[in-house]
């Protein structure tokens, strides 16, 4: 076959009219799924929003103002919701601007006055983030307020601490669970930063240079919700970095979640035994009656590496495109915004439910610290103060008591005085000061974690004190959260009060 014949054949299958078939198919399709989804309310919003400003700079007249509010409020946005892609228009925007034009002739074409499927598009996208930004925030706050009840409930549990997987110092569950608090309040901190850069309008900036007509960007802020204006017009089309942000914050967030859920999942196998999953979280084997497999963390486990990739993904996305209007931010991109946002969302809520319905056996925690030589940093301590003796030689004579414990195979607490002697005889050449209780207390896992009370340490005492400080700050986050929400909210909810007015005066 000749090429031009090749070519007759390709236009007959594919039309010679845009858009082509299998471009249709594979990229317009799948984004008028998207935008009939995500991002039709917010569309609609900003139509409502940009009327009431054309009306209030004298852009439009009263008359021509009410027109067009009541072809919006005419439009069946169910109908939209539940139609397919026909081909008929290039997308959900011109769909919508068709309909608005049979409801209001050509009176509705002056809704465009003085914007820009550039700045309206930018807009959209922002507002359906800060949305998701701040559902889940919420479930994030939600997750921060299960870990510090799940802390207070466990300040006297004691346990190994690990570094480098290996069993280094007593600690406390509380102590961990503390830890996993505070590094999820710190991506909460990230992903209130991406919000608070992510609700700055756009509107305005039109195609790229704003417009001659005298409208007003501020009020198309304010009555959007926004909190800020992106300045400059090249940047509000162009920036992406208010996605880029989100995406980093929530990769964070995923890799932080996904280290905890891996300690515990291990911490679930029968020879760790340290904790139990509850009953609604686990699944049985189809041939092994003995198992209780906790899938719950195993999910959670791939699916927070899958928000990795999916973040990375939007970030791929972003490299080395022009610094301007392109394609490449927008519809094919957006998707996988919203779904890693989703997947983080989801996972916060079930991680909540299951770290607060798992059984922990204190009992195997206590017992298996009691005979760790994890305590023995504490015995060097205390030489340094009964025997006057640098730390480094200390932690020379202590060496040498758990090489000889070890190789008598002796547990921690079967360590004597007489051990301990035998080993200063070696290293300092004499009996060493320590008394028998003295030796005891400084083995005992216990006492090792109560004298821990410099700020940030597992003490009973700086635990309760760390749970109330993070209690009162989350306090504050819940209160900036609610804010942000009930501001967005009362914007929209204000245009649609001011349209049905209009509509009313008629």
């Amino acid at each position: 076959m000749t090429y031009q014949a090749q070519q007759a054949k390709m236009y007959k299958q594919e039309g010679t009219s845009f858009p082509g078939k299998t471009y249709a198919k594979v990229v317009l399709e799948p984004a008028f799924e998207e935008a009939k989804t995500h991002l039709l309310a917010p569309m609609m919003a900003i139509n409502k929003a940009h009327l009431v400003m054309l009306k209030e700079q004298g852009l439009l007249s009263v008359d021509e103002a009410r027109q067009i509010a009541n072809a919006l409020q005419k439009l069946d946005l169910e109908a939209l919701r539940q139609s397919t892609y026909t081909g008929k228009y290039e997308d959900l925007f011109f769909q919508v601007e068709s309909q608005l034009l049979e409801l209001a002739g050509d009176l509705a074409g002056n809704l465009h006055i003085a914007r820009s499927r550039n700045d309206m598009g930018i807009c959209i996208y922002r507002m359906v983030l800060r949305e998701e930004l701040l559902a889940t925030f919420a479930s994030g706050m939600l997750l921060h307020e299960y870990l510090l009840q799940v802390a207070q409930e466990h300040i006297d549990t004691v346990m190994v601490g690990y570094t480098h997987t290996q069993q280094a110092q007593p600690t406390t569950l509380a102590h961990y669970v503390m830890a996993m608090a505070d590094s999820l309040e710190r991506d909460l901190r990230r992903l209130r930063s991406a919000y608070e850069n992510c609700n700055r309008s756009p509107m305005g900036a039109a195609a790229l240079t704003t417009s001659g007509f005298a409208i007003s960007r501020v009020q198309m802020q304010e009555l959007l919700g926004f909190d800020e204006m992106v300045e400059n017009s090249y940047d509000a089309i162009s920036g992406a970095d208010y996605l880029g942000e989100a995406m980093v914050a929530v990769q964070l967030a995923a890799i932080n979640l996904g280290r905890s859920v891996q300690d515990l999942l291990l911490w679930c196998t029968q020879e760790f035994g340290a904790v139990r999953v509850a009953d609604p979280y686990v699944q049985i084997s189809s041939i092994m009656p003995q198992k209780r497999n906790p899938v719950s963390l195993e999910h959670m486990r791939a699916l927070l590496s899958s928000c990795v990739g999916t973040t990375n993904t939007v970030l791929s996305m972003m490299h080395n495109t022009p610094f301007g209007d392109i394609v490449d931010t927008e519809d094919d991109m957006q998707p996988y915004v919203w779904k890693s946002l989703a997947i983080l969302d989801n996972m916060y809520r079930l991680l909540a439910a299951v770290m607060t319905t798992m059984q922990v056996n204190k009992e195997v925690l206590l017992a298996r610290i009691k005979g760790s030589f994890a305590t023995v940093t504490e015995l060097a301590d205390t030489l340094v103060r009964t025997d006057k003796l640098s730390f480094r030689t200390s932690h020379h004579l202590v060496s040498h008591v758990v090489q000889q414990a070890l190789k008598q195979g002796l547990t921690a607490d079967q360590v004597s005085l007489c051990m301990v002697n035998e080993a200063a005889q070696q290293v300092i050449k004499r009996d060493v000061l320590l008394t028998e209780a003295e030796l005891a207390e400084a083995l005992d896992p216990v006492h090792f974690v109560k004298i821990r009370t410099l700020p940030g340490g597992p003490s009973p005492t700086e635990m309760m004190r760390m749970i109330q400080s993070r209690k009162t700050r989350q306090e504050l986050v819940q209160d900036w959260w609610q804010s942000a929400t009930l501001r967005c909210q009362r914007a929209l909810s204000q245009l649609d009060h001011t349209l049905s007015t209009w509509s009313e005066n008629t």
